[in-house]
């Protein structure tokens, strides 16, 4: 899989806040949202990856669900970010030691999940941090 930058603007109605309650009758008031302004702080280092699996359920990234992940943002102990780990990118909770990382899933309800181990034998990088996610309805 090779993540693909955003290369435009992508330009949404933007309809105003929703009541979670009583329904107002008023505002019909439309304005332009750009999601791209909204949720993108740096469009050539930021990248779109759907989640496939459940091992970061914990972490509200459900299969299905849409993360924004930006390269440009330093990572930092215990941040989501997307790792590429001996030829694979995986999704992960990262745990920053001194001399070693630990990739953490976040399923407290699957135990197969197992924590990864990060050493020297590894090819591993932190390719990005996990900025936004856009949940699957």
């Amino acid at each position: 899989m090779q993540p693909q930058p955003i290369t435009e603007s992508m330009d949404f109605a933007f309809m105003g806040e929703v009541k979670a309650g009583f329904p107002s009758p008023a505002s019909d008031v439309r304005e332009r949202l750009d999601l791209t302004k909204l949720l993108v702080r740096h469009s050539a280092s930021t990248f779109f990856f759907r989640i496939d699996g459940v091992s970061m359920v914990d972490a509200d990234m459900d299969e299905g669900d849409i993360i924004i992940v930006d390269r440009a943002v330093e990572p930092y102990n215990d941040c989501k970010a997307v790792c590429f780990i001996d030829g694979e990118y995986t999704v992960k909770r990262v745990q920053i030691e001194n001399d070693h990382a630990v990739l953490l899933p976040c399923n407290s309800n699957n135990k197969k999940f197992k924590p990864i181990p990060v050493g020297p034998e590894n090819s591993f990088l932190i390719w990005g941090v996990v900025t936004w996610i856009v949940k699957k309805a």
